[in-house]
């Protein structure tokens, strides 16, 4: 079959790899219609080369069409639809139990002290070969994968395989509702799926926070008051300003390591992407090498008492973190990787209603092939041509 693959930093390339075949009577063989350019596929094209292998098969949001099943797979028949969450869980352990899927301990990856296996991602979260490609073997198929109507549109449903329980998690987490404000820092697919979220639960004041004006534009179509941060002299200030000088009730940081705001930490993530892998691993695990400006700014401008989310992912151990503004401000800190299972019910009449009331029809604005993919990796990364939301039909 033809994937994805990746082969160093900043280079990705289609080549042929070998057809997935069940190996655990609880495995399935999907065959991918959608997947998805995600975000976080971004760390690996450069901050966490390190865990990487030349030849690792990338993508984590996955949909397609079951067409092989294990023996202990009953929930789903040959020719079901499905979309594919991007954590790996088994349903019945006791994280899951507790609906903590990102949890699981089932498939941790203890070796490096990590929560449940991600599909393409890199050692650090199992090496499990990912859904940008023609077939996908998913592990765990008797819980994992979301049975969606053959008749909606695959952008209807593919975003439930991360960036939009991702997003709805995250304004979770921030503890908001009707009455509330919220800032949302950083417009790409999660931001915006966090700014219609937000809407769907009655946050009234839901505040947009970015630089690239064709992101600004997209959280304001759906209800955000934008802030263009190459416009103001702090994101703080300008948060303060649109809620009464106090500032939000609630911040969501949906940016993480791809912050821009700091050449120091911008300079280690590519050092330690060109280091022999026994030097960079451990600085990548260790040293603070993230890049904290959207984090600062949302300790800066959430009101006192109120709560920041963290959706975006950091991965740097002993980032410094002001832990004096967090305590004398009284701020409550929620984060971590989305428990996608817990938020199906959720979401699932929300993404099926015909008025599509979270805009998941208005997200996607590049389409390719699996052929396509190297370049618009590139463009993703540069956030050339209005790049948002890419999506490959293999």
């Amino acid at each position: 079959m033809r994937a994805v693959t990746w082969q160093g930093p900043r280079n990705v390339q289609v080549e042929e790899v070998p057809d997935p075949v069940i190996t655990e009577p609880t495995d399935a063989i999907v065959r991918i219609t959608a997947t998805a350019i995600c975000g976080s596929d971004l760390h690996l094209y450069e901050p966490l080369a390190p865990f990487m292998t030349p030849g690792d098969v990338i993508g984590h949001e996955p949909m397609g069409v079951v067409e092989a099943l294990g023996n202990e797979v009953t929930n789903l028949q040959v020719g079901d639809r499905v979309v594919i969450p991007f954590n790996i869980s088994c349903g019945h352990c006791w994280m899951c139990d507790r609906q903590l899927y990102s949890q699981c301990e089932t498939t941790q990856v203890r070796e490096f002290g990590a929560g449940a296996a991600l599909f393409g991602f890199s050692e650090m979260y199992g090496q499990v070969p990912g859904g940008q490609a023609e077939l996908l073997r998913v592990p765990h198929a008797d819980f994992g994968p979301i049975k969606v109507p053959d008749e909606l549109p695959d952008d209807r449903v593919l975003f439930l395989s991360d960036i939009l329980p991702t997003a709805w998690q995250g304004v979770k987490y921030a503890d908001v509702g009707p009455g509330d404000s919220l800032a949302v820092i950083g417009l790409g697919p999660v931001g915006q799926f966090a700014v219609r979220s937000a809407r769907a639960m009655g946050v009234e004041n839901i505040i947009a926070v970015d630089l690239e004006p064709e992101r600004l534009a997209m959280a304001a179509r759906h209800g955000a008051t934008p802030v263009d941060v190459n416009a103001t002299d702090g994101v703080g200030d300008a948060l303060r300003e649109l809620t009464g000088g106090r500032g939000p009730d609630g911040v969501l940081d949906a940016v993480g390591m791809e912050a821009h705001g700091s050449p120091v930490a911008g300079f280690a993530q590519k050092a330690a992407s060109i280091l022999p892998d026994a030097v960079a691993k451990p600085m990548t695990e260790n040293v603070g090498v993230d890049r904290l400006a959207a984090l600062y700014s949302a300790i800066d401008g959430v009101r006192r008492g109120g709560v920041i989310s963290l959706s975006g992912v950091y991965g740097g151990a002993a980032s410094p973190i002001p832990m004096l503004s967090l305590f004398d401000k009284q701020i409550t800190l929620r984060m971590g990787q989305c428990n996608v299972k817990q938020w199906i019910d959720e979401l699932m009449p929300l993404v099926t209603d015909d008025a599509d009331p979270l805009g998941t029809e208005d997200l996607v604005t590049h389409r390719g092939t699996l052929e396509d993919a190297p370049q618009l990796y590139e463009t993703f990364q540069k956030k050339d041509d209005g790049c948002i939301k890419i999506v490959l039909n293999p």
